[in-house]
């Protein structure tokens, strides 16, 4: 047997302490692998598999794309280059050129180990790549960095999105705020008066809780209930 193949199998079935515990983790990563060799499509797949993997496994590049346009699709990929019909540089040009909400992370798989190759995948879209024949080893070191990198770009769109709804909600009092010398109400931009606790409700989010005063009390409430 190939010893890279004998490696990748050690490497999919061996179950380790550390693998053990960060399968169920893993388990919520989805990858999506393309590629048009059976029997090279269904070792990644097992290995994948066995490393605590959801995979999505097709064999070309217009099969991928179908499975980029559903509801729930994969974060990572593993795209050979050179495959019939639309290749694997073709699905990174196009996924690179479509607005995405969620971040993914490509890695190129191909026989091809020029500089001038490497140079072209990485500029068509790609984030990693991996030349063939690939050692198994190395696989899993790339896909667990595109997973480390596929969480931080998550957790940084969260806290944008936070961060937005947060803007979205500060509503700020800024400069001269017209005002009745007599009644106090406010005058807003519409050139509407209206009572002061209305006008900064508007315009932040403070909320009122009426009371009396002492002063009020002895001046109004007080004569009222003496009147009774």
């Amino acid at each position: 047997m190939n010893p890279s193949l004998e490696s990748g199998i050690r490497l999919g079935y061996a179950r380790t302490g550390a693998v053990a515990a960060a399968e169920e983790e893993l388990g919520l990563w989805k990858i999506l692998i393309a590629e048009d060799d059976a029997v090279t499509r269904t070792l990644l797949e097992r290995t994948l598999r066995n490393w605590g993997f959801q995979v999505v496994a097709v064999a070309d590049g217009d099969q991928a794309w179908q499975a980029l346009e559903t509801e729930d699709p994969p974060l990572l990929l593993i795209l050979d280059w050179m495959m019939p019909g639309t290749d694997g540089l073709e699905v990174c040009r196009r996924l690179r050129g479509v607005h995405q909400d969620r971040p993914t992370y490509v890695i190129l798989l191909t026989a091809k180990q020029g500089r001038e190759d490497l140079i072209q995948g990485l500029h068509s879209g790609a984030n990693d790549y991996i030349a063939k024949p690939f050692d198994y080893g190395e696989l899993r070191a790339r896909v667990e960095v595109g997973v480390r990198v596929i969480r931080l770009q998550k957790a940084l769109a969260d806290r944008v999105k936070e961060l937005q709804e947060a803007l979205s909600r500060v509503k700020q009092l800024q400069g001269l705020l017209p005002i009745c010398a007599y009644c106090k109400k406010v005058r807003d931009d519409e050139n509407y008066w209206q009572q002061v606790e209305a006008y900064i409700s508007k315009h932040s989010d403070v909320q009122f809780s009426h009371g009396i005063c002492p002063d009020c009390y002895q001046k109004i409430v007080e004569p009222s209930i003496n009147t009774l």
